[in-house]
Parts: structure tokens; C-alpha cells; sequence
């Protein structure tokens, strides 16, 4: 079965179709959850957050500009909750930070590596990357750990990711240079005390 796009869904809805919309939600709800679990690190904080992000895109919904992409617009609700959350719990964003629920969106800069012509020494390696970048990532700066989220994990194109931020595109293209560039840094380091 091929699955509805958003547009389709949204349109579905308005014309009175509740399971449409349901549609819609569950195939952002890990996403989201994830996205705010990368903020707060605990759970039940996370459930709470997701569950307020989608409340207002519902409330919103009507307000959303049809010609803009609807993910794009569902995460800028989702960083907008959460910053307003963190403001109120004077907290600093990533402080928390975690990788453990990203097992569906692990990061993918080795991932184009083919898994079935791996010897298992080789796949322990490829997993002992993963958790160097893992670990690197978290070192990382907020802004510079931000927009290496939304590209490799959640999949968002710079354009997208500066749409989200309301930055230039220019300004996130140089964020995401910078971010690799300390990313390799950090790497070469962590090779180098081994």
C-alpha cells in the first residue's frame, strides 16, 4: 500500500477524515520524541514535550502555509516547544544530551559501508565508529550539535534546516562545514590517544 503524503493527509483531514490525521501523527511521533529526547535526555519529560508539539501543530494546522513542507514546519514547532520549555526550566539546550532512542536514525556518515560483506571483526569496528562520532558529536557546541542533528539524523537538507533555525542557508551551510571540521578534530584526537 503506498502511503498518503502530507498534503493529501491535511486535506483528508479537513474534509473530515479523523484517521487521516492519525495518519499524519504516527509518522512523525518517533521522530519528534526523538528530537526532544536529544534535549532532555529523561523520558517522561520528552512524552511530555512530544505530546505538546503535536497539540499545537493541531491547533495550527489550519494556519499552515500548504505551499511549505510540512515536516519542516512540524519541526519548527517541535524546536520552538522545546526552547520555550528549556527557557521556563532555565536550562542549557544539550545539557542532558543522548544518543540512545536514535537506533532507526543512527547517525549515517559511515553507513554507505555494506553491512553483509563485513567480516564480524569489521562490523565491531564500524560499531566502535559509530560511538566515536556518538561521543564526539556530544563534545560539540549546541549550535555546531544542532544542525548535525537535523541533517544526518532527522534528514533535514540545509535549506530545511534554515528554514527550522530562521538562520541564512549561508550561515547553516558554514555552520555545518565548522562542525565537521571540529568533528574530525575531535576524531583525530580521540585516534591519536589510543
Amino acid at each position: 500500500m503506498e502511503e498518503k503524503n502530507d498534503q493529501i493527509l491535511i486535506d483528508d483531514y479537513f474534509r473530515g477524515n479523523e484517521k487521516s490525521l492519525e495518519i499524519l501523527i504516527k509518522k512523525y511521533l518517533k521522530q519528534v520524541y526523538n528530537f526532544a529526547y536529544s534535549y532532555f535526555g529523561e523520558k517522561n519529560i520528552a512524552s511530555d514535550v512530544t505530546q505538546e508539539i503535536f497539540v499545537k501543530m493541531w491547533k495550527n494546522l489550519r494556519k499552515f502555509n500548504r505551499k511549505k513542507d510540512f515536516k519542516v514546519w512540524l519541526f519548527t514547532i517541535a524546536k520552538n516547544t522545546i526552547f520555550d520549555f528549556l527557557r521556563k526550566k532555565k536550562q542549557i539546550p544539550f545539557s542532558n544530551f543522548e544518543f540512545e532512542d536514535y537506533d532507526e536514525n543512527q547517525i549515517n556518515l559511515i553507513d554507505n559501508l555494506e553491512e553483509n560483506e563485513l567480516l564480524p571483526e569489521k562490523i565491531f569496528e564500524k560499531i566502535e565508529t559509530k560511538e566515536k562520532i556518538n561521543s564526539a558529536i556530544k563534545k560539540l557546541t549546541p549550535i555546531y550539535r544542532e544542525v548535525i542533528l537535523f541533517y544526518y539524523y532527522h534528514n533535514f537538507s540545509l535549506k530545511e534546516i534554515s528554514e527550522i533555525l530562521n538562520e541564512p542557508v549561508n550561515t547553516v551551510k558554514s555552520r555545518h562545514l565548522r562542525a565537521l571540521q571540529k568533528l574530525k578534530v575531535l576524531l583525530d584526537a580521540d585516534l591519536d590517544i589510543e
